[in-house]
């Protein structure tokens, strides 16, 4: 079957799905591979769940005479390759955003900001793979004006092929850091990797960039592209400072050829969240959102999903923070934690996943530097902080920790919460 017969099955049903246990009426149902399941093993409970298509790459799963089988050569090319067709057809415009820290958060920024005067599709969660875009990208319907794709990597060439399939018109990347060093190698194998969101920028006519000025790493990645600025100097197409941030972040903006300055108080922890912000009202400005609903936008955005989140318990008042870690996000997080004004702060943090040879020295640093921080109390958790951090409380896991808050209880404190997300921190908040 040719891709635009296929197209053609997939405008008769829809919508698209990858997981044989949630198959909406009428859906197409793509059969994919990995290394612990196989989808194609579940294409008949599919058609029986109530999809209309079932694509499969394995001839020996096709029901000889039945027409809703689609026999193809790769399940997970042919999703990719039928939403790059999706898009194309469709012509939205798309906006690409990814980088190390604060993508996430950036991208429900921009959708709240842009959603106040367009219809917007925006990725859900943290679908932001191979896999999670195209399944994005074949949402898209003809009433959408504007697309937000996150896009996230841990390995060369991933931004590059992930770009291949969406296509932006528009891109963003929020920041370069220390995260999935085990995958990209460097930090400088980092910055080319997450380059390569420019460098298709740079095929594209017309293209559209915005840039965080401040940011000197991506300002000489930038280099040859004409961008939308946004940062702190009063010159930039977006400029802003924070006002405030004990404990939510409040902050200023102009545009450059607006004289009227705003001033907005989020709902987000953590000075390292005015770029996002600033990044929300710059792309805001230039698709033309009135400036009163961009405040309100960021003013009534509340994260989710243990990032940057206040929570106010009946014995002590948490950040969690604790969907993932990196040595620049947990340095981030440590310094906004440490300049809050806040009494008898207690910090938990977990180890640092994925950081491959430099792991221990990663952890080691931030151990350094918890030495001059002074919080009260400072518990650490996983393998890794307990091989560096001596000075303080060590926990083996997770598991170990809940024990120990459990018997002491502890109570009126301000409770930093951050680590990977494998490190499973988000377990001790009923504790708190």
């Amino acid at each position: 079957m040719t891709l635009p017969e296929l197209y053609r099955l997939f405008q008769s049903c829809g919508a698209v799905t990858t997981d044989s246990r949630n198959c909406p009426q009428g859906s197409m149902f793509i059969a994919l591979k990995g290394e612990s399941f196989n989808g194609n093993a579940f294409a008949a409970k599919a058609l029986e769940s109530g999809c209309s298509y079932a694509v499969v790459d394995d001839p020996a799963c096709v029901v000889k005479g039945d027409e809703r089988y689609v026999l193809t050569d790769d399940g997970l090319q042919t999703l990719q390759l039928l939403a790059n067709h999706h898009r194309r057809s469709l012509g939205t415009r798309v906006i690409g955003i990814t980088g190390t820290n604060g993508k996430t958060t950036t991208k429900e920024l921009i959708a709240a900001v842009l959603s106040q005067s367009n219809h917007v599709l925006y990725t859900q969660g943290n679908l932001n793979n191979h896999i999670g875009v195209p399944i994005t990208l074949l949402g898209l319907r003809p009433e959408h004006d504007l697309a937000v794709v996150e896009m996230g990597a841990n390995h060369p060439g991933e931004i590059k092929r992930l770009c291949e399939i969406a296509e932006p018109d528009c891109g963003l990347i929020t920041n370069v850091g220390k995260a999935h060093l085990e995958g990209f190698g460097s930090f400088e194998g980092v910055i080319r990797a997450k380059g390569e969101l420019y460098d298709f920028l740079r095929t594209r006519k017309d293209a559209v960039l915005f840039l965080h000025r401040d940011n000197e790493y991506l300002t000489r990645m930038a280099r040859g592209l004409t961008p939308i600025t946004y940062g702190s100097q009063p010159e930039l197409y977006v400029s802003g400072h924070m006002t405030g941030n004990s404990p939510y972040l409040r902050f200023d903006w102009k545009a450059a050829e607006d004289p009227a300055a705003h001033t907005v108080t989020t709902r987000l922890i953590g000075s390292y969240n005015l770029p996002n912000a600033l990044a929300a009202v710059a792309v805001g400005r230039y698709f033309g959102v009135d400036s009163a609903l961009i405040d309100k936008a960021l003013a009534e955005y509340t994260p989710r999903n243990n990032r940057s989140q206040l929570c106010r318990t009946a014995a002590n008042t948490l950040i969690v923070d604790a969907y993932n870690a990196n040595p620049t996000s947990m340095m981030a997080a440590l310094e906004n934690f440490r300049g809050m004004e806040a009494s008898d702060k207690f910090a938990i943090l977990g180890d640092m996943r994925e950081l491959g040879a430099d792991g221990m020295a990663e952890h080691r640093k931030i151990v350094d530097y918890l030495r001059d921080c002074r919080f009260e109390r400072i518990c650490l958790v996983g393998e890794q902080f307990a091989a560096v951090g001596g000075d303080f409380e060590t926990y083996p896991n997770v598991e170990a920790l809940i024990d120990e808050l459990k018997r002491r209880q502890p109570k009126g404190h301000t409770v930093l919460i951050k680590g990977s997300n494998g490190m499973k921190l988000n377990q001790v908040i009923d504790c708190l």
